[in-house]
Protein backbone atom coordinates (compact mmCIF):
# COMPACT_ATOMS: atom_id res chain seq x y z
CA UNK A 1 0.00 0.00 0.00
CA UNK A 2 1.74 3.24 -1.11
CA UNK A 3 2.18 6.10 1.33
CA UNK A 4 2.22 9.69 0.10
CA UNK A 5 3.93 12.65 1.74
CA UNK A 6 2.24 16.02 1.28
CA UNK A 7 3.24 19.61 1.85
CA UNK A 8 0.13 21.58 2.81
CA UNK A 9 -0.49 25.29 3.19
CA UNK A 10 -3.65 26.93 4.45
CA UNK A 11 -5.22 30.10 5.72
CA UNK A 12 -6.39 29.04 9.18
CA UNK A 13 -9.14 31.62 9.66
CA UNK A 14 -12.15 29.57 8.45
CA UNK A 15 -11.14 26.42 10.30
CA UNK A 16 -11.59 25.01 13.80
CA UNK A 17 -7.98 23.84 13.56
CA UNK A 18 -6.20 20.94 11.90
CA UNK A 19 -7.72 17.99 13.73
CA UNK A 20 -11.10 16.52 12.80
CA UNK A 21 -13.89 17.60 15.15
CA UNK A 22 -17.55 16.70 15.05
CA UNK A 23 -19.63 19.22 13.07
CA UNK A 24 -16.65 21.54 12.60
CA UNK A 25 -14.78 22.59 9.47
CA UNK A 26 -11.16 21.39 9.81
CA UNK A 27 -8.14 21.01 7.56
CA UNK A 28 -7.74 17.31 8.34
CA UNK A 29 -11.41 16.69 7.62
CA UNK A 30 -11.32 18.41 4.22
CA UNK A 31 -8.08 16.67 3.20
CA UNK A 32 -9.49 13.30 4.24
CA UNK A 33 -12.61 13.92 2.13
CA UNK A 34 -10.46 14.98 -0.85
CA UNK A 35 -8.37 11.81 -0.58
CA UNK A 36 -11.54 9.69 -0.57
CA UNK A 37 -12.80 11.53 -3.65
CA UNK A 38 -9.47 10.81 -5.35
CA UNK A 39 -9.05 7.15 -4.44
CA UNK A 40 -12.34 5.83 -3.08
CA UNK A 41 -10.46 4.74 0.04
CA UNK A 42 -11.60 5.66 3.52
CA UNK A 43 -8.31 6.75 5.06
CA UNK A 44 -7.32 9.42 7.55
CA UNK A 45 -4.56 11.85 6.64
CA UNK A 46 -2.00 12.35 9.42
CA UNK A 47 -0.33 15.72 9.99
CA UNK A 48 2.95 16.73 11.58
CA UNK A 49 1.37 19.47 13.70
CA UNK A 50 -2.14 19.91 15.08
CA UNK A 51 -2.53 23.64 14.57
CA UNK A 52 -5.30 25.37 16.51
CA UNK A 53 -8.23 27.36 15.15
CA UNK A 54 -7.07 30.40 13.21
CA UNK A 55 -3.42 29.29 12.94
CA UNK A 56 -1.99 29.21 9.42
CA UNK A 57 0.51 26.91 7.70
CA UNK A 58 2.91 27.25 4.81
CA UNK A 59 4.88 24.08 5.50
CA UNK A 60 2.57 21.59 7.18
CA UNK A 61 3.53 18.01 6.30
CA UNK A 62 1.07 15.15 6.15
CA UNK A 63 0.85 11.57 4.91
CA UNK A 64 -1.81 9.10 3.86
CA UNK A 65 -2.07 5.56 2.49
CA UNK A 66 -4.23 4.37 -0.42
CA UNK A 67 -4.63 0.96 -2.00
CA UNK A 68 -3.51 1.77 -5.56
CA UNK A 69 -0.38 3.68 -6.55
CA UNK A 70 -0.80 6.90 -8.51
CA UNK A 71 1.70 9.38 -9.89
CA UNK A 72 2.47 12.15 -7.35
CA UNK A 73 1.53 14.78 -9.94
CA UNK A 74 -1.86 13.15 -10.38
CA UNK A 75 -2.42 13.05 -6.63
CA UNK A 76 -1.45 16.71 -6.23
CA UNK A 77 -3.73 17.85 -9.03
CA UNK A 78 -6.70 15.83 -7.80
CA UNK A 79 -6.36 16.97 -4.19
CA UNK A 80 -6.14 20.62 -5.17
CA UNK A 81 -9.21 20.19 -7.38
CA UNK A 82 -11.30 18.55 -4.65
CA UNK A 83 -10.18 21.07 -2.01
CA UNK A 84 -11.64 24.02 -3.94
CA UNK A 85 -12.87 26.57 -2.95
CA UNK A 86 -11.43 26.17 0.54
CA UNK A 87 -8.24 28.09 1.41
CA UNK A 88 -6.07 24.95 1.41
CA UNK A 89 -3.42 24.10 -1.17
CA UNK A 90 -1.14 21.10 -1.67
CA UNK A 91 1.96 22.41 -3.48
CA UNK A 92 4.01 19.20 -3.26
CA UNK A 93 3.36 15.45 -3.20
CA UNK A 94 5.90 12.61 -3.14
CA UNK A 95 5.97 8.91 -2.41
CA UNK A 96 7.08 8.60 1.21
CA UNK A 97 10.17 6.58 2.14
CA UNK A 98 9.68 3.32 4.06
CA UNK A 99 8.66 3.86 7.68
CA UNK A 100 7.88 7.54 7.20
CA UNK A 101 5.32 9.12 9.54
CA UNK A 102 4.54 12.83 9.18
CA UNK A 103 4.27 13.34 12.93
CA UNK A 104 6.54 10.81 14.58
CA UNK A 105 9.41 11.02 12.06
CA UNK A 106 9.67 14.79 12.50
CA UNK A 107 12.70 16.05 14.42
CA UNK A 108 11.72 19.73 14.50
CA UNK A 109 8.97 22.18 13.69
CA UNK A 110 9.47 25.84 12.88
CA UNK A 111 6.82 28.47 13.50
CA UNK A 112 6.81 32.16 12.71
CA UNK A 113 4.71 34.74 14.52
CA UNK A 114 4.18 38.05 12.70
CA UNK A 115 3.44 41.31 14.50
CA UNK A 116 2.49 44.45 12.58
CA UNK A 117 3.91 47.18 14.78
CA UNK A 118 2.44 50.50 13.66
CA UNK A 119 -0.47 52.74 14.63
CA UNK A 120 -2.57 52.02 11.55
CA UNK A 121 -4.38 48.69 11.33
CA UNK A 122 -3.48 46.39 8.41
CA UNK A 123 -5.24 46.80 5.11
CA UNK A 124 -3.53 44.05 3.12
CA UNK A 125 -2.78 40.96 5.18
CA UNK A 126 -5.41 41.50 7.86
CA UNK A 127 -5.87 38.21 9.68
CA UNK A 128 -2.30 37.12 8.98
CA UNK A 129 -0.61 39.41 11.52
CA UNK A 130 -1.22 40.58 15.06
CA UNK A 131 -1.64 44.34 15.02
CA UNK A 132 0.13 45.96 17.99
CA UNK A 133 -0.22 49.76 17.62
CA UNK A 134 2.17 50.80 20.42
CA UNK A 135 5.94 50.86 19.78
CA UNK A 136 7.79 47.63 20.58
CA UNK A 137 11.50 47.38 21.38
CA UNK A 138 12.51 44.30 19.38
CA UNK A 139 16.05 44.35 20.84
CA UNK A 140 14.71 44.04 24.37
CA UNK A 141 12.40 41.27 23.17
CA UNK A 142 15.31 39.40 21.59
CA UNK A 143 17.40 39.75 24.72
CA UNK A 144 14.59 38.43 26.93
CA UNK A 145 13.98 35.56 24.51
CA UNK A 146 17.49 34.25 25.15
CA UNK A 147 16.58 33.07 28.66
CA UNK A 148 13.90 30.78 27.22
CA UNK A 149 16.14 28.89 24.78
CA UNK A 150 17.18 25.42 25.91
CA UNK A 151 15.56 22.71 28.02
CA UNK A 152 13.20 24.05 30.69
CA UNK A 153 9.99 23.31 32.51
CA UNK A 154 7.59 25.46 30.47
CA UNK A 155 4.57 24.95 32.70
CA UNK A 156 4.09 28.73 32.84
CA UNK A 157 3.85 28.75 29.05
CA UNK A 158 1.12 26.23 28.33
CA UNK A 159 -2.65 26.38 28.41
CA UNK A 160 -4.70 24.87 31.20
CA UNK A 161 -6.15 22.39 28.70
CA UNK A 162 -2.74 21.06 27.61
CA UNK A 163 -2.78 17.25 27.54
CA UNK A 164 0.97 16.69 27.65
CA UNK A 165 2.11 14.58 30.60
CA UNK A 166 5.27 16.65 30.97
CA UNK A 167 5.85 20.39 30.65
CA UNK A 168 9.58 20.00 30.04
CA UNK A 169 10.52 20.93 26.47
CA UNK A 170 13.65 21.89 24.58
CA UNK A 171 13.37 25.17 22.69
CA UNK A 172 16.05 25.14 20.00
CA UNK A 173 15.39 28.55 18.46
CA UNK A 174 13.62 31.68 19.70
CA UNK A 175 14.66 34.77 17.78
CA UNK A 176 13.17 38.21 17.10
CA UNK A 177 13.69 40.17 13.87
CA UNK A 178 12.32 43.50 12.68
CA UNK A 179 11.80 44.38 9.03
CA UNK A 180 10.37 47.87 8.91
CA UNK A 181 6.95 47.86 10.55
CA UNK A 182 6.86 44.09 10.98
CA UNK A 183 8.39 42.03 13.79
CA UNK A 184 8.78 38.30 13.22
CA UNK A 185 9.40 35.85 16.03
CA UNK A 186 10.91 32.53 14.92
CA UNK A 187 10.37 29.53 17.17
CA UNK A 188 11.83 26.07 16.62
CA UNK A 189 11.64 22.84 18.62
CA UNK A 190 10.88 19.17 18.20
CA UNK A 191 7.46 19.61 19.79
CA UNK A 192 5.46 22.19 21.69
CA UNK A 193 2.99 22.42 24.51
CA UNK A 194 -0.53 23.59 23.77
CA UNK A 195 -0.46 27.36 23.10
CA UNK A 196 3.24 27.49 24.04
CA UNK A 197 4.31 29.60 21.07
CA UNK A 198 1.46 32.09 21.49
CA UNK A 199 2.15 32.49 25.23
CA UNK A 200 5.85 33.03 24.52
CA UNK A 201 4.92 35.75 22.04
CA UNK A 202 2.42 37.33 24.43
CA UNK A 203 5.10 37.43 27.12
CA UNK A 204 7.79 38.91 24.86
CA UNK A 205 5.48 41.67 23.65
CA UNK A 206 5.16 42.81 27.28
CA UNK A 207 8.93 43.23 27.26
CA UNK A 208 8.70 45.09 23.96
CA UNK A 209 6.15 47.49 25.48
CA UNK A 210 8.48 48.18 28.41
CA UNK A 211 6.02 46.70 30.92
CA UNK A 212 8.28 43.72 31.67
CA UNK A 213 12.02 43.26 31.98
CA UNK A 214 14.20 40.29 31.12
CA UNK A 215 14.23 39.41 34.82
CA UNK A 216 10.42 39.18 34.81
CA UNK A 217 10.59 36.58 32.05
CA UNK A 218 13.14 34.60 34.05
CA UNK A 219 10.87 34.74 37.10
CA UNK A 220 7.85 33.61 35.07
CA UNK A 221 9.78 30.63 33.74
CA UNK A 222 11.02 29.66 37.21
CA UNK A 223 7.52 29.96 38.72
CA UNK A 224 6.12 27.08 36.61
CA UNK A 225 2.71 28.74 36.99
CA UNK A 226 0.58 29.81 34.01
CA UNK A 227 -0.69 32.89 35.85
CA UNK A 228 2.87 34.25 36.09
CA UNK A 229 3.50 34.43 32.33
CA UNK A 230 2.11 36.88 29.79
CA UNK A 231 -1.13 36.66 27.82
CA UNK A 232 -1.79 34.25 24.96
CA UNK A 233 -1.23 36.09 21.69
CA UNK A 234 -4.06 35.74 19.14
CA UNK A 235 -3.82 32.92 16.59
CA UNK A 236 -3.90 35.15 13.51
CA UNK A 237 -0.17 35.94 13.50
CA UNK A 238 1.03 32.35 13.85
CA UNK A 239 2.11 30.17 10.94
CA UNK A 240 3.69 26.70 10.77
CA UNK A 241 6.55 27.38 8.35
CA UNK A 242 8.19 23.99 8.01
CA UNK A 243 8.74 20.55 9.48
CA UNK A 244 12.28 19.14 9.63
CA UNK A 245 13.11 15.47 9.12
CA UNK A 246 16.67 14.53 10.07
CA UNK A 247 19.01 14.11 13.01
CA UNK A 248 20.58 17.56 13.49
CA UNK A 249 17.44 19.59 14.14
CA UNK A 250 19.20 22.62 15.70
CA UNK A 251 21.56 23.10 12.78
CA UNK A 252 18.75 22.52 10.28
CA UNK A 253 16.52 25.10 11.96
CA UNK A 254 19.21 27.74 12.31
CA UNK A 255 20.37 27.30 8.71
CA UNK A 256 16.78 27.38 7.51
CA UNK A 257 15.99 30.63 9.33
CA UNK A 258 19.18 32.36 8.16
CA UNK A 259 18.82 31.31 4.51
CA UNK A 260 15.08 31.73 4.16
CA UNK A 261 14.37 34.91 6.11
CA UNK A 262 14.63 37.30 3.15
CA UNK A 263 12.76 34.99 0.81
CA UNK A 264 9.96 34.33 3.30
CA UNK A 265 9.57 38.03 4.11
CA UNK A 266 9.08 38.84 0.43
CA UNK A 267 6.43 36.13 0.12
CA UNK A 268 4.58 36.93 3.34
CA UNK A 269 1.34 37.80 1.55
CA UNK A 270 1.34 34.75 -0.73
CA UNK A 271 -1.38 32.87 1.13
CA UNK A 272 -3.57 35.97 1.21
CA UNK A 273 -3.20 36.46 -2.54
CA UNK A 274 -3.67 32.86 -3.67
CA UNK A 275 -6.33 31.46 -1.40
CA UNK A 276 -9.97 32.39 -1.00
CA UNK A 277 -12.10 32.30 2.10
CA UNK A 278 -15.25 30.45 1.04
CA UNK A 279 -16.57 27.68 3.28
CA UNK A 280 -18.01 24.33 2.21
CA UNK A 281 -21.57 23.52 3.17
CA UNK A 282 -20.89 20.29 5.04
CA UNK A 283 -18.24 17.86 6.25
CA UNK A 284 -18.30 14.31 7.48
CA UNK A 285 -19.25 13.67 11.07
CA UNK A 286 -16.20 11.74 12.09
CA UNK A 287 -14.18 11.55 15.27
CA UNK A 288 -10.54 10.62 15.59
CA UNK A 289 -8.97 9.31 18.79
CA UNK A 290 -5.28 8.69 19.21
CA UNK A 291 -2.91 8.39 22.15
CA UNK A 292 -0.41 11.30 21.91
CA UNK A 293 2.92 11.04 23.73
CA UNK A 294 3.37 14.79 23.33
CA UNK A 295 1.13 17.72 22.48
CA UNK A 296 2.50 19.80 19.61
CA UNK A 297 -0.57 21.99 19.24
CA UNK A 298 0.21 25.70 19.30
Amino acid sequence: MPRYKLTVEYDGRPFAGWQIQVNQLTVQGLLTSAIEALSGDKTLVQGAGRTDAGVHARGQVAHFDITSEKRPEEVRGALNFHLKPNPIAVPAVALAPPGFHARFSATARRYRYRILNRRSRPGIGAGLVWHVPVPLDERAMADAASVLVGTHDFNSFRSGSCQSKTSTKTLDVLSVHRDGEEIAIEVGARSFLHNQVRILVGTLQLVGRGQWRKADVEEALAARDRTRAGPTAPPVGLCLMEVVYGSDRVADLEESIDERWDRDASEAGRIEQQLGHALVAAMRDRAFHEIHPFDERT
